[in-house]
């Protein structure tokens, strides 16, 4: 798990890209100081299995899966990227809760600088969407952010001087994508009221009943 704080900007040393999958290696200082192999490394917000470790750099495979839902594809060697290391157990919780896993990518489509900080638009489809709210967390590129706004195509989130200067979001132009993870708790939230084996007997004319309630949980 991890929280959405960056850690460290690296750098892609190289990327052997096979049909569908690739094998990325990436320099870094401050995470690989207490790495092991096999740990989890977000890259960009993804989680990454570290299968080789050196001084200065880290190497993990990337599967078809991963690459279809992300924009790692479009990395290049020299490309910049966020990194963290999964939480530790007696650290800040000063995110949200990040799995590393995510469900796909946005566009961006504006960038307006407001005073001290920048607001970033982001295009994303109604898969994504549905589970953004305003006021509520969601991770960019590995960013723990809170949405500022949202409206049926896009939503927008404004980046302060701290954030820009320890990510690489600001680097990024109009027309780049970024990996998009959606707040894990509303996922959990849906399944439960929609995808159950009573969902049959939940859609009903009364709605929300304290039988349903009690059934659930709560």
């Amino acid at each position: 798990m991890f929280t959405g704080i960056i850690e460290e900007i690296g750098q892609i040393v190289s990327i052997q890209k096979n049909n569908q999958s690739a094998k990325i290696t990436i320099s870094a200082n401050k995470i690989l100081q207490d790495i092991q192999l096999g740990d989890s490394i977000a890259v960009n917000g993804i989680c990454l299995t570290a299968c080789d470790i050196s001084k200065n750099h880290f190497t993990a495979d990337v599967m078809v899966e991963t690459m279809h839902r992300s924009n790692l594809g479009s990395l290049q060697k020299g490309s910049i990227v966020n990194l963290e290391r999964a939480m530790a157990a007696n650290g800040r919780f000063g995110g949200h809760i990040v799995s590393g896993h995510v469900d796909g990518t946005g566009t961006i489509i504006d960038l307006k600088k407001e005073e001290n900080a920048v607001w970033v638009s982001i295009k994303a489809n109604e898969n994504i969407l549905k589970y953004v709210v305003e006021k509520g967390s969601i991770t960019i590129d590995g960013i723990s952010l809170t949405v500022a706004y949202i409206d049926n195509s896009c939503f927008k989130v404004s980046i302060i001087p701290h954030t820009a200067q320890q990510t690489i979001l600001l680097h990024k132009k109009v027309g780049d994508t970024v990996n998009l993870e959606c707040d894990i708790l509303a996922k959990y939230v849906e399944k439960l009221l929609f995808h159950t084996p009573q969902k049959a007997e939940q859609k009903t004319s009364k709605g929300i009943t304290l039988e349903f309630l009690k059934n659930n949980g709560y």
